[in-house]
């Protein structure tokens, strides 16, 4: 027997059926609904089975309203034109990142005018770290094996002989170096021997080398303040470049390289650096005037963006993001000596050249 609800009993067969429902071979017409559809009695008979061995009968037979479609869930319901669009986000955690510069600040300041040998053993420090995560890095990567013990020893003496002796000094050590790597890479197989004594050289003259310029910063009378110069020259022309970059950017600097830096943001760096630029040279630097702030400014900017854009590239070539994690919201030590290291250079030219070495 047929539970449904909708079936009804079935007729007896005979004259009465036929002139009632007509024989079963000729086509059921199509007849509207309460609201106004077209319904097709042979859906009924194919769907319902109102009863075994015959159709339905019409009257007993009832169209199905259509189930309302549930509402779109939030992530695919559509928005309205006129609803603002999502503000930009930064890519790192800001609160950290903030909290980081502002305890790394306090540190180099603090060494810097207390004592300078202790803001010498904190270039040290900078250093070693900075190597043990490139070195890292490439092993982790490309399986190169840059050593590392002979680098670590060599870039803190290139930081020390640099302050002490200045550029001399600076070069001697950067030649012990780049030897000690050489022999210390002999004491294993010579399977990419070649690969791993360049990469060594290469870490050798990144790292150390160029952080020496900032120890030579040092050793003028007015030191702290170059040093101070150095460092707010090139914060500023990072914080310009993204500032300007995260409101107005809209064409990309180096798409390939780094896909978030723009043509909007380089110029914000130039304008913020040779504004701090006339600034320091005009109250910090002894001797020095407004208008070599503005040349520094802008020295500072490209140096700057460039060392950004080189650190990138190694990045990219090695598929990572960060070159560490010990500086949350920053990433690792390398990370902020990207465009640091090879504007310590073009600084301290520049400021030699000005008002001299002294």
């Amino acid at each position: 027997m047929n539970d449904s609800p909708w079936a009804a009993e079935p007729a007896a067969a005979g004259p009465a059926y036929d002139a009632l429902v007509g024989p079963q071979t000729r086509p059921m017409p199509i007849v509207p609904d309460a609201a106004g559809r077209d319904f097709d009695d042979r859906e009924a008979r194919d769907r319902g089975a109102a009863f075994a061995g015959g159709p339905p009968f019409r009257a007993e037979t009832l169209p199905q309203e259509p189930m309302p479609s549930p509402p779109p869930p939030p992530s695919q319901a559509p928005q309205n034109a006129s609803s603002p669009q999502p503000r930009k986000r930064a890519g790192r955690d800001l609160r950290a990142a903030i909290g980081v510069g502002v305890g790394l600040g306090a540190v180099i300041f603090a060494s810097l005018f207390i004592v300078k040998a202790v803001f010498v053993g904190v270039i040290v420090v900078a250093v070693v770290v900075g190597l043990w995560e490139l070195t890292s890095r490439l092993q982790e990567k490309k399986g190169i094996k840059a050593p590392l013990v002979p680098l670590a020893v060599g870039g803190a003496a290139m930081v020390i002989a640099g302050y002490v002796r200045g550029a001399e000094g600076a070069w001697v050590a950067m030649a012990l170096t780049a030897l000690a790597v050489l022999v210390w890479r002999m004491t294993e197989p010579p399977e990419d021997y070649l690969k791993d004594v360049t990469a060594g050289v290469f870490a050798a003259f990144y790292v150390p080398f160029l952080a020496t310029f900032v120890a030579m910063l040092l050793t003028a009378d007015d030191g702290p303040q170059r040093v101070v110069t150095f460092l707010v020259l090139t914060v500023v022309s990072d914080t310009g470049a993204y500032a300007v970059g995260w409101r107005f950017g809209k064409t990309k600097l180096a798409p390939r390289i780094s896909p978030g830096k723009t043509r909007e943001g380089l110029l914000g760096a130039v304008a913020f650096a040779m504004a701090a630029g006339a600034l320091c040279m005009e109250f910090l630097v002894d001797g020095g005037a407004w208008w070599q702030g503005l040349l520094l400014g802008l020295a500072v900017a490209v140096s700057a963006t460039l060392g950004d854009l080189g650190e990138s590239m190694i990045k990219r070539d090695l598929g990572i993001k960060d070159m560490g994690t010990l500086l949350p919201g920053h990433g690792g030590i390398m990370d902020r000596l990207d465009s640091l290291l090879p504007t310590a250079p073009v600084v301290w030219l520049l400021l030699a050249a000005f008002v001299g070495t002294g």
